[in-house]
């Protein structure tokens, strides 16, 4: 075998009946090209359409009488020898005259129509424009009155910012007074220390000669056992400045403080032994010895270790 004898032995079966199935498919279109031809009406004339409009005017006229012609005059009668006459004027039919008077009024109609509709129109036109113009004025006077508000605002703005740095610095101007007095104070107090420390230096330079009993003192030993009877009100003049005390009492309180002093002078404790009954007057003593932090030293050069104190309101 060979190579288109197996393709032969492979190939699908051939198709039958094509015959058939054409001629059937003719007879199909021919019987439905008859039922077209026997259903439809062919028209080859257009259709009539037939349209009626009437017609309106924007301005209601009334119709004008039918003009009837006037019947023509009687042939003149035959003379012998007609004299020539000129042609006299044609008479109108009073039809015609009363035709051509209304249509007169007509036209007057018109007019007067026209011009009262073209003065409507201008009234309207300028009553438009002044309109126009009234809100252009009440436009610009709002504007301008939205420009005072706003220039007002600015300077009512301008005029609280003015007041406001005048306050800051009236402020500023009170605190740096504030601040001098205390500062002042201060140095107050300071120079007050340094003259109390000079005045004890001086004396501790003088004991350093002999003893150190002051000029009137009548007793023996060589250094005195306790404080001298100055200490106490040198003691009060540096812790005194410092009590902060602003209430107004009718009495005059009196706290007796028992503090603890180091060789140097520094104060290492105190405590209160006897209150004045007025709490607020303990706590400004205590705190006025915290704040002194160091007492002066005596006129023998030495700071007594133990001593009570008495701190009275009104000294």
């Amino acid at each position: 075998m060979n190579a288109s004898a197996d393709w032969m032995a492979f190939a699908p079966p051939k198709a039958r009946g094509f015959g058939r199935a054409f001629a059937l498919a003719i007879i199909a279109h021919l019987v439905l090209l008859a039922a077209l031809t026997l259903g439809v009406q062919w028209k080859r004339d257009a259709p009539t359409t037939t349209v009626e409009a009437e017609l309106w005017s924007a301005i209601p006229k009334a119709a004008a009488p039918k003009l009837v012609e006037a019947p023509p005059p009687p042939p003149p009668a035959p003379a012998p020898k007609p004299v020539p006459v000129p042609p006299a004027p044609v008479a109108k039919a009073p039809d015609a005259d009363i035709a051509l008077q209304q249509e007169k009024k007509r036209l007057e109609q018109e007019k007067r129509l026209a011009a009262q509709q073209l003065e409507q129109q201008k009234l309207a036109q300028e009553k438009h424009i002044q309109e126009k113009k009234l809100a252009l004025e009440k436009k610009r006077e709002q504007e301008l009155k939205l420009a005072q508000e706003k220039k007002k605002r600015e300077d009512e703005a301008r005029r609280l910012e003015e007041e406001d740095k005048k306050r800051r610095l009236a402020q500023n101007a009170k605190q740096e007074a504030l601040k001098a007095q205390q500062q002042a104070a201060l140095d107050k107090q300071e120079s007050i220390k340094l003259e109390i420390l000079r005045k004890d230096n001086l004396q501790r330079m003088a004991g350093l000669a002999g003893a150190t009993g002051g000029a009137a003192s009548a007793g023996t030993a060589l250094r005195a056992s306790g404080p001298s009877g100055s200490y106490g009100s040198r003691v009060s003049a540096i812790v005194k400045p410092n009590i902060v005390f602003i209430e107004d009492t009718p009495d005059n309180p009196q706290a007796l403080v028992e503090v603890r002093v180091a060789p140097d002078g520094t104060i290492v404790g105190r405590k209160l032994k006897k209150s004045s009954g007025n709490k607020a007057w303990d706590e400004a003593v205590l705190k006025a010895i915290d704040k002194t932090a160091v007492l002066p030293r005596d006129i023998d050069g030495t700071v007594p270790p133990l001593l009570d104190i008495n701190f009275r309101r009104r000294d």
